[in-house]
């Protein structure tokens, strides 16, 4: 079986260096994306659509890893890749401490060989997972109101119907799609998420350096899961699309 190593193939632009800004030129590679924008009064971190969209993104991801791992011809397996975030504001621009309704675009790099066909057999593997986890909640639910000591069937079955409902929107927004981000400054960021400013500040001033502006959306990988790393310890590659100042 072929075994793609994809981080390995794509270091200069998933692994970057942590003590100087690089100028990349990113390539057209194909993604899963999925589009949202946080809940005024909520960040990323409590934000329920947010939550929902990265459950989505990492369903599809899996399952067409698995598929392609299982495929009966030429099957190839892969890591996945990280999840990463393209952020705006809905003024533009990245003033995101004065500006609520953060908007972002979700992503998950894929190797060339996942196509529309196997992202349409992925949706409905995932659709049917979910119907079936909403008819064992709903039985649970249903188990427990019988008894007298948990919720109502009634209860049970709405509150299993509108999460069903939620998620089957959620895997109807991802989309599988090419994107080419083109030149770039990046840098990899350590530490907690809310000291970017510093990093993105380092990274404007290089790109002023070198005859550049920032131009379209923030771009953020994530290399570490903020659920389990110290903040100080988080890896989190920082990108912006750049052109030239003439």
């Amino acid at each position: 079986m072929e075994k793609l190593d994809l981080r390995k193939q794509l270091k200069h632009l998933y692994l970057p260096s942590a003590k100087e800004v690089s100028l990349i030129d990113v390539p057209e590679m194909k993604f899963l994306l999925v589009d949202g924008q946080i809940e005024t009064g909520a960040m990323p971190g409590d934000s329920p659509s947010f939550a929902q969209a990265i459950g989505a993104m990492y369903g599809y991801a899996y399952t067409l890893k698995f598929m392609s791992k299982l495929r009966a011809e030429n099957p190839i397996d892969y890591g996945v890749m990280a999840l990463e975030g393209l952020w705006t504001t809905p003024v533009g621009g990245q003033d995101f401490e004065a500006s609520p309704g953060w908007m972002w675009t979700l992503m998950v790099m894929q190797p060339d060989h996942i196509d529309d066909e196997m992202f349409v057999q992925a949706r409905a593997q995932l659709k049917e997972k979910r119907e079936k986890e909403a008819r064992k909640a709903v039985r649970k639910a249903g188990a427990g109101g019988a008894g007298g000591a948990g919720p109502t069937p009634g209860a049970g079955s709405s509150g299993a119907a509108a999460d069903l409902k939620s998620a089957l929107a959620w895997l109807d927004r991802v989309r599988l799609e090419s994107f080419r981000e083109g030149l770039c400054v990046q840098v990899m960021h350590i530490g907690p998420y809310s000291d970017e400013t510093r990093t993105l500040a380092l990274m404007s001033a290089f790109a002023e350096r070198n005859g550049y502006a920032f131009n379209g959306r923030h771009h953020e990988i994530y290399l570490g899961d903020p659920r389990t790393a110290k903040p100080e310890n988080l890896k989190t590659v920082l990108r912006h699309p750049v052109h030239p100042v003439e």
